[in-house]
Order: C-alpha cells, then structure tokens, then sequence
C-alpha cells in the first residue's frame, strides 16, 4: 500500500528537492528515521527542497522560517509552512520529530531554539538535526577578516554565526530537558559549484559590506588569492573547509 499523503486540499505533491540537496542531508535524514504518518515540524527549512523529501516519505511536515521570501517558495511546493523565528517557536507537543538541516548556525540563541524544539515534541519525541559546526571555514574566517583589517576596518562582530562543539551543544540540549543520544562534530570539505568570489558574496554579505563597492572586486581577488594554495585544487575547484555537527536528542516519554 502507498504511504498516505500529507499536501494542503488542491496542491500537487510537492516537487523533489535537487540531488545536491538529497546528497548533503542523507546523512541526517537517515539519522531521523522517519515513520510514515509522523508529524515533523522542519525549523530553517528554507524553500522547502528537503521538507519536500520527507513529505514524500509520508510525513506530516510543516515548514517553518523567517524569511518571507523562502516562505514562499515552499508553500509554492504544496507543503504548510510558517513564517517566524525559531528562537520563539510557539507549539505545544504537537510533533513527533523536530527536525532542522543546515540552518541552526544561524540561530545565535541556541538555548530559546533548543527549548522551543522540546516544547514542540510530544513526549518521546526527538529533535534531529545538522549544522555548522566550531572551526567551520575557519581559512575563509582568516582571509576575510585580515583582508579588512589591512583596509583599517575592524571585523569584530561581523560575523554573527553559532558555531559550537559538540560537547557545548550537547549541554544546550541537556539543560533544554533533551536526553543526547548521538552527536558528533566532524569535517566536511565543500566542494564548490561556482567560483570562490561568488559564494563569498552570497555567504558572507556582511564582510563586503563594510567594503565601498567600487572597492568590492579587488577585496574578493585579494582574498581568493591567499585562498589559492588552501583550497584550490588542480583541477580549479574550490572546497571549503567545512565543519558539521550531527545530532538526534530525545523528549522522554
């Protein structure tokens, strides 16, 4: 029998995300081991590629972001999706799984986001998730910021993203009323599928915007070039040197 669908009345099933998507979440999503009926409230889901994956596995999921636009492509996709912030997420036991991919680095009060996440689940419920994590592109970090200190701007505070150890975050899930029972912190090189300038761009905005735009161009050469002998291989790609933690915590019963 198929598994039963979960799309809003008059939506198509929500289209596959992009093999990229699928390939970098395997890991996770196999972690979350979703039961088919499960309602699963997916914090950071961005435009909704991986929501849509496990929506077609037969789950229940709702979306949830802060961006207006993102928030829209999903719902674009026939999923439910809410717009908000994850640090004041307001259910009440309604989930049988929290789930969150590539998106909780992003969400400085880890704390709010990790008690939001137990008060979400039913009890026996299990948060699921993967981010960045301590040293992610910790050579980028460098470049970026010497680069502006030889302008004479100071990068302090410009970098707002949450990057901890698997042991710091194991303790905010702790103190949240979450058993951990697995995390790990490893590294996972990024290859890149456009140039190393490009990405800075779309990844850290808040470095060049402290640069005058007619000055932009010459501040990405200067930093792709100390780059060059770190992440450039001989075919011309570009990996960052990415880190990742994995984790699966649990609402006792």
């Amino acid at each position: 029998m198929s598994a039963p669908s979960f799309f809003r009345p008059g939506t198509e099933p929500p289209e596959p995300p992009p093999p990229c998507i699928v390939h970098h979440a395997e890991g996770v999503v196999g972690l979350l081991a979703l039961q088919a009926g499960e309602r699963v409230l997916d914090i950071g889901c961005g435009d909704g590629g991986l929501s849509a994956q496990l929506a077609s596995q037969g789950a229940e999921v709702v979306g949830f972001d802060v961006s207006p636009q993102r928030v829209q492509v999903a719902r674009s996709r026939g999923l439910e999706v809410k717009r908000g912030n994850a640090e004041e997420l307001y259910f009440h036991q309604e989930f049988d799984a929290v789930f969150s991919h590539d998106a909780l680095h992003e969400m400085r009060h880890a704390d709010l986001v990790a008690c939001g996440a137990f008060m979400a689940l039913k009890p026996g419920g299990r948060f699921v998730g993967e981010f960045a994590g301590s040293g992610h592109a910790a050579l980028i970090h460098r470049a970026l910021q010497g680069a502006l200190e030889r302008r004479s701007i100071d990068p302090r505070g410009m970098d707002h993203a949450y990057l901890p150890s698997a042991h710091e975050y194991q303790l905010v899930l702790e103190q949240a009323g979450f058993h951990v029972n697995y995390i790990s912190w490893f590294e996972q090189p990024r290859v890149l599928d456009r140039p190393l300038g490009e990405w800075l761009e779309q990844c850290y905005g808040e470095y060049l915007r402290a640069v005058p735009p007619a000055l932009r161009p010459a501040f990405l050469e200067e930093v792709s070039e100390e780059l060059v002998g770190d992440l450039l291989d001989s075919c011309g790609r570009w990996t960052v040197d990415a880190t990742r933690l994995r984790f699966r915590a649990q609402r006792k019963a």
